[in-house]
C-alpha cells in the first residue's frame, strides 16, 4: 500500500495519555485522526469532538472495521494490549501500542507473531527513543564521547491517586510500578548497554498486591544499571550515564528531555534540544517512515527491542512475586 497522501490514524483507549498523544498528533503534517473508539459512546464523541475527529465508535471492533483507518494506536489499559493489537493486526490495520508491550513475554511474542503473519506494522510506543535528546546522546555514547558506559542510575517516581488513577492501583489492568513506569528506566539501560547477565529486583506491595516501589540492579560483564520506580514518592527524575571518561545528565524528567550535559574533567557542556509538542511527534513520524518504506517494524525500536525488554521486565515480575 502505497501512502501518498496523510497516513489515517485512529485511537482506542481515550484516556490522558490518548489526549497526550491526540495533541502531539495534530502537530504532525501528514496525520489526520479520523476515528477514535470507546465503550462509552458519549466518551468518544467528546473525545471526537476535542480533536475535530469525524468519527466516534462505541466498539473497538467497529472502528478495527472501518476501511478507512491505516493505524491504530492503542491506549487501553495493560491487561488488552496483546489481545487488542492482534485483533487490530488481523483487521489489516499497523499498529502502534502503547507501553509496557504486553503483561507477559507470551503476550508479547504472539503480538510480534501477528504483525509478521499479518505483514502488518507493529511497533511498541516507546517514544523516549525518538526524541531528540535520546538519539544524540546515544549516538555520542557509541561514538565514545564519555568512554565505556560502566554505570546508569535512572528512576521514575511520582505520587499517584488511588481515587483518580484507578487503573494504576489496578491489578486486573496490569496496574503498579514496574509495568506502568518501571519500564523506562529499564529501557534506558537496555539501549545504553544491552540484555544484562544478572538481575536484582525488590519491591514493596500494596495491600492488594500491586508493587508501589521496585528498586532494581542490571549487571553487566563491565558495568552497574542502578534503577527505581515508585508511584507513591517523588524523585529528581534525572538520568546519569557514567563512563570511563565522563558522565551524560539528561534533563529531568529524562524520558522526555528537552537536552542534557557532559561533563568531563569538572567542566560541563549543555546541549539543548527543546521536543515538538510533549514528544509523542517523533514516534509517529517513525511509524509514517516505517509504513511509507514497507517495513513492519522500526529500526530503532524493533520487534526485537521490544521482545528483549519484555524478557527484562518478566525476569524482574517473576523475582518480585508479581502476578496478574
Amino acid at each position: 500500500m502505497e501512502f501518498k497522501n496523510s497516513i489515517k490514524w485512529a485511537i482506542i483507549g481515550l484516556g490522558n495519555i490518548a489526549n497526550q498523544f491526540a495533541t502531539d498528533l495534530l502537530l504532525v503534517d501528514d496525520a489526520e485522526l479520523v476515528a477514535v473508539a470507546s465503550r462509552n459512546q458519549d466518551n468518544a464523541n467528546e473525545f471526537a469532538g476535542k480533536y475535530n475527529c469525524p468519527k466516534a465508535y462505541d466498539s473497538y471492533e467497529a472502528l478495527f472495521a472501518d476501511p478507512e483507518v491505516d493505524i491504530v494506536y492503542i491506549a487501553t489499559p495493560h491487561n488488552s494490549h496483546a489481545e487488542l493489537s492482534i485483533k487490530a493486526l488481523q483487521n489489516g490495520k499497523h499498529v502502534l501500542c502503547e507501553k509496557p508491550i504486553a503483561i507477559s513475554y507470551a503476550d508479547a511474542v504472539r503480538m510480534i507473531e501477528a504483525s509478521r503473519k499479518q505483514n502488518k506494522f507493529f511497533m511498541e510506543a516507546f517514544w523516549t527513543r525518538f526524541i531528540p535528546s535520546v538519539l544524540d546522546v546515544l549516538s555520542k555514547v557509541k561514538n565514545g564521547e564519555i568512554g565505556q558506559v560502566n554505570y546508569i542510575k535512572a528512576d521514575f517516581a511520582f505520587i499517584g491517586s488511588e481515587t483518580e488513577g484507578r487503573r494504576l492501583f489496578d491489578k486486573k489492568s496490569g496496574g503498579g510500578a514496574l509495568f506502568d513506569i518501571g519500564v523506562y528506566p529499564l529501557f534506558l539501560s537496555y539501549i545504553m548497554l544491552g540484555i544484562p547477565k544478572e538481575i536484582i529486583a525488590k519491591s514493596i506491595f500494596h495491600k492488594n498486591d500491586i508493587d508501589l516501589q521496585t528498586a532494581m540492579i542490571l549487571n553487566y560483564d563491565n558495568a552497574q544499571a542502578v534503577l527505581h520506580a515508585s508511584i507513591v514518592s517523588e524523585s529528581d527524575m534525572k538520568a546519569v550515564i557514567g563512563g570511563t571518561k565522563g558522565r551524560i545528565e539528561l534533563n529531568a524528567p529524562w524520558f522526555m528531555a528537552d537536552g542534557y550535559a557532559i561533563v568531563k574533567d569538572e567542566i560541563e557542556n549543555t546541549f539543548s534540544l527543546p521536543n515538538l509538542g510533549k514528544g509523542y511527534t517523533y514516534e509517529v513520524m517513525e511509524c509514517h517512515k516505517s509504513i511509507r518504506n514497507n517495513q513492519i517494524e522500526s529500526e530503532l525500536w524493533s520487534h526485537q527491542n521490544s521482545l528483549d525488554l519484555s524478557k527484562i521486565v518478566e525476569e524482574i515480575k517473576n523475582q518480585i512475586g508479581l502476578s496478574f
